[in-house]
């Protein structure tokens, strides 16, 4: 019985592990894939700043640092995305070991609490993206 409940936790975590990244990644080719989105791109980091310190309370240095750290991977999640050698799985299993060193860089500013807050958030804020057809904000 214990084995099958450390089975049914071990893959509800893989579950919103593979749910986080691909979010992520779709929420970060929303950033930067026109031109149009390179000019919006401070706006909208300025926004995710906001709600990062209105939502988590985050001073200012650790949503500057979220955002900063987010968007430095933006170019390999990017290229992932649109490999089209690799298969679904590849992809997230990349995908996952780009959001851990995300969470790694994160965790000395923001420390074990508000990580998994920002974590926790990070996750439901994907989760509302998917059911809007993976839009920012709901628009």
């Amino acid at each position: 019985m214990f084995g099958i409940e450390m089975g049914i936790s071990k893959s509800s975590v893989m579950k919103r592990i593979l749910a986080t990244v691909s979010v992520l990644v779709t929420l970060l080719l929303c950033f930067s894939t026109s031109s149009f989105a390179q000019q919006d791109a401070a706006a909208r980091q300025a926004q995710m700043k906001q709600k990062l310190m209105t939502d988590l309370k985050m001073t200012s240095v650790q949503a500057d640092s979220v955002v900063a750290v987010s968007s430095s991977y933006r170019p390999q999640l990017r290229e992932i995305y649109q490999d089209q050698s690799l298969s679904q799985d590849q992809k997230m299993a990349k995908m996952k070991d780009i959001s851990e060193q995300v969470d790694k860089r994160l965790q000395p500013v923001l420390g074990d609490s508000l990580l998994t807050q920002y974590k926790d958030w990070r996750q439901a804020n994907m989760q509302r993206m998917q059911q809007q057809g993976g839009k920012p904000g709901g628009n």
